[in-house]
């Protein structure tokens, strides 16, 4: 996934102001009155975002009328998590990610994590063949979790 081009990001920041479907005519509208630009362009822009997967469209009479598929935040994450992939050091990106928040930041993530954590109280281990977390977040082949825990030696 690669973030929107400069237009997309204009239709998908209007598409996720309304508070409803709307339609290419809706957005041209919009869009006309604070730059030349044509219906045909808002249109197939429009159509792209569809076909991308980040609009669903319903047929009205002759129009379809969109709506976005996720949330501005829900994209902002995908852009988030698809960095980190693609960093190669995923600890390092994350240290200098949080050293970079301010203190409202750091207090949203806090809250968050706090949340996550209440919601799952263990966590499986990073993804690998045969492995599996106990509640303790020990791994069944003796291997250190991401918590640093250790299971014994000899068993199973």
């Amino acid at each position: 996934m690669r973030g929107f081009g400069d237009l997309e990001t204009v239709v998908m920041d209007r598409v996720w102001s309304h508070a409803g479907p709307v339609t290419v005519r809706d957005l041209f509208d919009e869009l006309s009155r604070e730059r030349a630009i044509a219906y045909t362009t808002v249109m197939s822009t429009m159509d792209n975002l569809h076909r991308k997967g980040w609009l669903a469209r319903e047929r009205d009479g002759k129009a379809y009328r969109y709506t976005a598929v996720a949330s501005r935040e829900e994209y902002s994450a995908r852009l988030m998590r698809e960095a980190l992939a693609e960093a190669g050091d995923a600890e390092a990106v994350l240290g200098h990610f949080v050293a970079a928040m301010d203190d409202a930041e750091s207090a949203a993530l806090h809250a968050v994590l706090g949340k996550l954590a209440a919601d799952k109280p263990w966590h499986q281990p990073a993804a690998g063949p045969g492995r599996v977390a106990n509640r303790d977040g020990e791994c069944a082949r003796g291997r250190r979790t991401r918590r640093g825990t250790r299971r014994r030696r000899g068993g199973g």
